[in-house]
């Protein structure tokens, strides 16, 4: 059993688009969750469990936080995705 993967996106993002893009070459479900549709609540919540992260994409694999696209692509270019995917 694959840890769920959320990414937290916005409309127009390509790192958003690319993170997608990589978790659907690799076969990676994941869920997607719109930081527009979000309440400011839910918002200030996700960025206590990301320490204040701005930016987006923001991805989760199972309740750890990841960062963006460029550190996703490190994970999965090391090998460490696959990992943390089958932990």
């Amino acid at each position: 059993m694959t840890a769920p993967v959320t990414v937290y996106t916005t409309p127009i993002c390509p790192y958003c688009s690319n993170a997608k893009q990589l978790l659907k070459s690799k076969g990676i479900e994941y869920k997607e969750i719109g930081m527009h549709d979000m309440s400011s609540d839910e918002r200030m919540a996700l960025m206590k469990k990301t320490n204040n992260y701005r930016t987006v994409p923001q991805i989760f694999v199972g309740e750890t936080f990841v960062g963006g696209f460029d550190e996703l692509n490190a994970l999965n270019e090391s090998g460490k995705l696959d990992e943390m995917l089958n932990a």
